[in-house]
């Protein structure tokens, strides 16, 4: 298995190489590692300061890795944060994250790179966000006696780890001095597989998310759009949520507002979006507070702005789950919104838990979209009930990151 595990590694690396001249994102990979190593160098050549590494693969595993960032350097002034990204969807957005003091691409997974990394770094504990499982990283670490957390994990019966040839990838989680899991079923996983370094936190996004909601941004133009009638959002749609979202927009819009936030912030998406809802649309740069009001759909066409935008909603749709899956439901759950989405969900634990309570509710297509939300929009009291049971879930799963501390104290004592 480490040779197939070597063989995909450099394979992915072709692929990005072979990719980059005609794909955006990849050229990004590219270009953020060209000269890596230097980079660090001579960032952390004057760094006296004991040094905690924290890893994410993208801007997802950031905001659930974000509130233990915070509470690490509150507890531990005098550490220096290095914080690493696996893809650009999270380098090119928090690269500018004040919480860090170093803000870095992580050098692809091998024996060489791992060493350079750490000879350079030298963290005192390194935390691992979610679904990160490097084996030459972990192997060095632990080489080292350098502690390694893997926190708010989550695992599910079908992964490699827990597969008769799955001997190779066990190992890799046998590196970590401690895995925080999501949830019980994860922690029973591993249990099976004679992994004990584990226990249930639960997961950081339930406080990062109580941490938003405290100090959601105003935005006046969105207020100016809204002109105090209810507002449905949309948040990260990709082309099959919209058409999903059609007929119910169409029937809608003269007495409800709509904001899409797609998934893809850039001219081919955006265009999409102008072009499925027509006449009323209007993109976020290209209006202003006076005249925002007159529209019915606000397209935004910016990043950074969703999890304040939830804040003004009356209900939401996520999306994603008409294709590879479906995005972050929490930033809307803890508004208390009754939420909507497509089928493929259930790989998303807090999804089926808000589905079990009643407050979410997954459709197969635009007719069940619209009987979903007429029945929500038209039974008295209804609304009402989804958002104080919401919000009492999203304030009963919180604690994760006081957990994680707690142990981290510990350790670094």
């Amino acid at each position: 298995m480490k040779l197939l595990y070597d063989i995909g590694l450099k394979a992915y690396s072709t692929a990005i190489a072979l990719a980059a001249p005609f794909n955006e994102k990849a050229k990004l990979m590219r270009q953020g590692r060209e000269g890596q190593f230097e980079k660090l160098q001579q960032a952390l050549q004057q760094n006296q300061a004991p040094l905690v590494w924290f890893h994410c693969a993208s801007l997802g595993e950031f905001e659930q890795g974000r509130p233990v960032i915070e509470a690490f350097r509150e507890a531990f002034p005098t550490y220096k944060v290095l914080l690493t990204f696996f893809s650009p969807s999270g380098y090119e957005v928090r690269k500018n994250y004040a919480g860090a003091d170093y803000i870095f691409y992580l050098p692809l997974d091998s024996a060489s790179n791992a060493k350079h990394f750490l000879d350079i770094t030298q963290p005192g504990l390194a935390v691992f966000v979610k679904y990160e499982f490097w084996h030459y990283y972990l192997q060095e670490l632990q080489r080292r006696s350098i502690p390694v957390l893997s926190i708010s994990a989550i695992f599910r019966q079908e992964q490699v780890f827990f597969k008769g040839y799955g001997d190779f990838y066990r190992n890799i989680l046998r590196r970590f001095t401690h895995l925080y899991t999501q949830n019980r079923t994860s922690l029973e996983l591993l249990h099976r597989i004679n992994i004990r370094n584990a226990s249930i936190a639960g997961d950081t996004r339930f406080d990062r998310v109580l941490q938003t909601a405290t100090s959601v941004k105003t935005i006046p133009l969105v207020e100016a759009f809204a002109a105090g009638q209810e507002v449905f959002m949309v948040g990260s749609s990709w082309p099959a949520d919209l058409e999903v979202l059609l007929p119910l927009i169409q029937k809608y819009k003269a007495s409800i507002k709509f904001i899409i936030a797609p998934h893809e912030v850039n001219e081919a998406s955006i265009h999409t979006v102008m072009q499925t809802f027509g006449e009323g649309t209007v993109r976020f740069s290209q209006t202003s507070e006076a005249d925002a009001a007159k529209y019915k759909v606000l397209v935004i066409d910016n990043i950074g702005m969703l999890s304040s935008l939830y804040s003004y909603g009356t209900y939401a749709y996520i999306g994603g789950a008409f294709g590879k899956g479906l995005h972050n439901t929490l930033e809307a759950a803890v508004f208390g919104l009754p939420l909507f989405f497509g089928p493929k969900y259930d790989k998303f634990q807090e999804a089926k838990e808000l589905v079990a309570l009643g407050c979410a509710f997954p459709v197969q297509n635009a007719e069940e979209l619209l009987e979903a939300f007429e029945r929500v929009h038209t039974t008295p009291g209804l609304r009402q009930s989804i958002t104080d049971k919401e919000k009492e879930y999203v304030q009963e799963q919180a604690g994760a990151t006081a957990a994680i501390m707690a142990d981290v104290k510990q350790l670094l004592k």
